[in-house]
């Protein structure tokens, strides 16, 4: 039996019942864009309508401290509310943010985008890192640590030496024994 292919469901809209209503929604987003912007210009014709311009010729220090306090009243008044509208504003975008999120969660998993593989030698991964800062090239292999042969050499000869460890311990026992180390160490020459 073969393995049934799970297909995408089909649209009951067809594409060109889809494409007619994108366009219908664009074109009724248009008339409301066009309808908000006529509506803010009459209510700021009607607003800047009722204000009377400032008459402060021939007015006495008093009255001009007065109005001063008073326009400054206002003005405390018009911060005060433009505040709270921005804090509102804040908070809408993070809630916004946070519902796309939930969205993008719900909606699956992510594609990863594929990585491209790069070689970058560590002079070139420096200069990137510091920047300016990075100075000369580095040598890393100038910080290992170096291997003698003879080391090895003498490391193999020490293991295969072991053998049993009840011979070594009964042959090293005892006043002869500390001769053959000592012997064996260069020391009776």
């Amino acid at each position: 039996m073969a393995p049934r292919v799970q297909a995408k469901p089909k649209s009951k809209i067809s594409a060109s019942r889809k494409l007619s209503l994108k366009i219908l929604l664009l074109q009724r987003a248009m008339e409301d864009l066009e309808q908000e912007k006529v509506t803010r210009d009459e209510e700021k014709v009607r607003y800047l309508g009722g204000l009377q311009p400032l008459q402060m010729s021939g007015l006495a220090m008093d009255e001009l401290q007065k109005l001063c306090r008073q326009l400054h009243a206002k003005v405390d008044v018009v911060d005060e509310e433009r505040y709270d509208i921005e804090a509102k504003v804040n908070k809408n975008n993070k809630e916004i943010h946070e519902l796309k999120l939930k969205v993008q969660d719900l909606g699956g998993k992510f594609k990863k985008p594929a990585l491209r593989k790069v070689r970058v030698s560590a002079d070139e991964m420096m200069r990137a890192l510091l920047g300016s800062k990075h100075k000369g090239s580095m040598d890393l292999r100038a910080n290992l640590k170096s291997v003698k042969k003879e080391d090895i050499k003498q490391e193999k000869v020490l293991t295969t030496e072991v053998g049993d460890w009840r011979k070594n311990v009964e042959a090293m026992s005892g006043m002869e024994g500390r001769k053959k180390m000592f012997d064996a160490a260069g020391g009776g020459q």
